[in-house]
């Protein structure tokens, strides 16, 4: 009889962990584009010393609204009030535009590497 074999999908290989917990990123981003201030966010695990990664939201802003400490506050409890705990973004940072395939999906993997290229630069310079 044979065995089957499973395919590993796109949302398994986006899953990461971030202080012991499994961390979805499509769960968190259709919470932050639910607020008013948010046209398209992606998140992405940003390596930790202390916690292996903390989940990062890089966020597009919708027309009218600036990306200030006060909206990051405002996001990060706007997720908080609607997901677990363990699952609102500890950083956000806001870009003009994610990098998109060209069938329009986020490219997470761009952001990810981005990521651990800033984290290695970073243990370099210390």
């Amino acid at each position: 009889m044979p065995t089957a074999t499973f395919g590993t999908t796109a949302a398994a290989t986006n899953m990461f962990k971030a202080a012991g917990y499994r961390i979805g990123p499509s769960e968190i981003e259709n919470c932050l584009v639910k607020h008013a201030a948010v046209a398209n966010a992606a998140v992405v695990p940003k390596p930790d010393v202390e916690r292996g990664a903390i989940v990062k939201a890089y966020v597009v802003l919708a027309v009218g609204f600036v990306g200030d400490t006060a909206l990051i506050a405002q996001l990060q409890a706007h997720v908080r009030g609607k997901l677990a705990p363990y699952e609102y973004p500890k950083e956000i940072e806001f870009i003009a535009a994610l990098p998109m395939t060209t069938t329009g999906k986020v490219q997470r993997r761009v952001l990810r590497l981005q990521e651990e290229e800033r984290s290695r630069a970073q243990k370099d310079s210390a």
